[in-house]
């Protein structure tokens, strides 16, 4: 069974781009498009899609209410959301209001299809920006309620609360002592927000052995995916 799309976007030439190149992935199916919020919700009702992909800023409904909206009434549906913005306003209420994707328009078709694939199956997957702002408002909130708890009781630890809030990561008791020095350091440069490549040219290492990096830290922590990673990173005080 093809995974089925849903599109959402006001600039019908998005659209249009979209659904050409979506439709060459022999996994995937384009069955509807909204040039707005209000359409994505009325078609989504009656599509049933696996995926929704959309903008944030649409006429009539934004993106932030449309995916509140899309979730409560169809809790299962995935999605993501392909923007221009990458800054905290836009994704931490993204990430709240349920996304499980958040990318920027700049991405290579192939990693977009990557990332559909990846949110279908139940991963979660942010643009490495989108990810560097995430980490920065939980790093901040982790360290003011660490300073309040430790005021009030300094002999008990405390969990970082904003993680429960936007849905991301699970609790693992997995240390960094079973990582290398060099995983450590990836993973700590991945919760800094850095794509593959960019870990690549700061390491000087190939951006194929980075991904051979990452495939054996998320193995060794139990961790599904970067983002899980990134916040296991930020919580623990693993960041480099």
């Amino acid at each position: 069974m093809p995974i089925t799309i849903l599109l959402a976007d006001d600039h019908a030439m998005v659209r249009r781009g979209l659904h050409v190149f979506l439709s060459t992935q022999p996994d995937m199916e384009v069955v509807g498009e909204a040039s707005n919020g209000q359409e994505a919700l009325e078609q989504a009702e009656q599509l049933h899609p696996d995926v929704v992909l959309m903008d944030l800023h649409m006429p009539v409904l934004d993106g932030i209410e449309t995916a509140r909206r899309l979730r409560a009434i169809l809790p299962g549906i995935r999605i993501i959301v392909l923007t221009s913005f990458s800054d905290q306003d836009h994704v931490v209420p993204a990430v709240r209001a349920g996304v499980k994707g958040y990318l920027l328009k700049d991405i290579e078709p192939e990693d977009l299809a990557a990332a559909i694939r990846n949110v279908h199956a139940g991963q979660v997957e942010l643009h490495p920006a989108a990810a560097g702002q995430l980490m920065h408002v939980m790093a901040s909130s982790e360290l003011s309620m660490n300073e309040a708890h430790g005021r009030a009781n300094p002999h008990t630890s405390t969990r970082l609360p904003e993680q429960e809030r936007i849905g991301l990561g699970k609790e693992t008791s997995h240390g960094p002592d079973m990582l290398t020095r060099r995983e450590r350091e990836v993973l700590g440069l991945i919760a800094q927000g850095l794509s593959n490549k960019e870990i690549a040219i700061k390491l000087i290492i190939t951006e194929k052995t980075v991904k051979t990096h990452v495939s054996h830290l998320l193995d060794k922590l139990g961790l599904a995916d970067r983002t899980q990673a990134a916040l296991h990173a930020v919580r623990n005080g693993w960041v480099v």
